[in-house]
């Protein structure tokens, strides 16, 4: 019996009672309680007086006087009547406690939706930046994965460009299959010059020289140039950027193509 008068009093019944939030029913069940149980007598007059204490601190006191002048206007007898402290009806004051705590409680749940939604926001955003930087990674594996395939390829031939005194630390490589008719260069070393000049890469013909394009420091990246038929050549020079022919040997490396 104890223990089902421990989970009436912890069910809020009693509250919603103070209230007027229960049914006919439970009406007549708590009553009953009440009537014949001295500590649930004793917790609801408790509720009560807590009720009342809350009522006094909300209570409004009418105006000393006002009476008094309404007795004047009507030529009676005058008479300094006190009004009575008037106070909020107890249940009012509960359903404005009930009110303003459901109020707050919608507030801060309010503000924990919305602080799930940041984060979750958050969350797809790196999602996508994740699968971003997955795409990128696939694409880069597979252009490596092609990359080695070309070098593998039985029908591409190596050559390598080593600089000489005036370029001493230049090292590059050249890839060219005659088969797939593709060409690729792998700048492994490439020393550097001043900001009026710069290296460019050849290819001999038999009868005149072809530029290929500016060579750069690519850093070990497998570029590909272009692909010239009988090709006799390559070659590394360098250029002056204002177009002038320098005076000095321009070539830096040289190998022949036609050796292998």
């Amino acid at each position: 019996m104890e223990e089902k008068l421990h989970s009436f009093l912890q069910s809020g019944l009693l509250e919603r009672y103070l209230v007027g939030d229960t049914s006919i029913a439970e009406n007549l069940e708590i009553e009953h309680l009440i009537d014949n149980h001295a500590e649930i007598a004793k917790v609801f007059e408790k509720l009560q007086d807590n009720l009342e204490i809350v009522a006094k601190a909300n209570a409004v006191e009418a105006p000393l006087g006002v009476l008094n002048k309404i007795l004047e206007s009507t030529k009676e007898a005058p008479k300094i009547i006190a009004m009575p402290r008037q106070k909020t009806p107890w249940y009012s004051v509960a359903a404005s406690i009930v009110a303003f705590a459901f109020a707050t409680w919608s507030f801060v749940l309010y503000q924990k939706n919305q602080a799930l939604n940041n984060e979750n926001n958050i969350v797809v955003d790196e999602i996508f930046d994740l699968r971003g930087d997955i795409d990128k990674n696939n694409s880069k594996l597979d252009a490596l994965a092609l990359q080695l395939e070309k070098l593998n390829n039985p029908d591409s031939k190596k050559y390598v460009l080593r600089g000489n005194e005036r370029a001493k630390d230049l090292e590059t490589v050249a890839y060219i299959n005659p088969v797939e008719r593709t060409s690729m260069i792998d700048v492994v070393s490439l020393p550097k010059l001043s900001e009026d000049q710069y290296y460019q890469l050849r290819v001999e013909l038999e009868d005149k020289m072809v530029s290929l394009g500016a060579l750069e420091d690519y850093q070990r990246t497998l570029k590909p140039i272009p692909y010239m038929e009988d090709a006799l050549a390559l070659s590394i020079t360098i250029e002056n950027r204002n177009g002038e022919i320098s005076s000095e040997e321009q070539e830096v490396a040289e190998i022949s193509l036609k050796d292998k």
